[in-house]
């Protein structure tokens, strides 16, 4: 799943455990009832937030996690997160991290030197 909008906080890396770690990236979506969403990136994905700050567009991909626990009083309770694990900049004009589009790319030469019987030349 993937997820956009404006990112209005990323949190700092948070050492849970000495084998854990997580870091919080907060979003708010563009749309008719926007919606503020915390995603989790844990153990390496952490870094991949390094370059990301307030107010940029952004694209995140997404896995959404469940489980159950049960409190000292036995009660069952149940947790849902979104677990980040990609980040992209949104294509924006007001924005100077805009991906290259294809004028910008070096054309491969036309292979010139192509006999009729190489075009046939299939493993099966």
């Amino acid at each position: 799943m993937e997820v956009q909008g404006k990112i209005k906080l990323v949190g700092n890396v948070q050492e849970i455990t000495d084998s854990f770690k997580k870091r919080e990236i907060i979003i708010v979506t563009q749309e008719q009832y926007p919606q503020t969403l915390c995603i989790d990136f844990v153990q390496e994905k952490t870094d991949l937030l390094n370059d990301f700050q307030e107010g940029q567009e952004v694209k995140i991909g997404i896995n959404l996690r469940g489980r159950e626990w049960k409190n000292p009083e036995g009660i069952i309770k149940y947790f849902t997160s979104l677990q980040g694990w990609r980040i992209e900049f949104l294509q924006d004009e007001n924005s100077g991290h805009e991906q290259p589009g294809l004028d910008s790319l070096t054309p491969f030469e036309p292979a010139d030197d192509l006999n009729k019987e190489d075009l046939d030349d299939l493993p099966f």
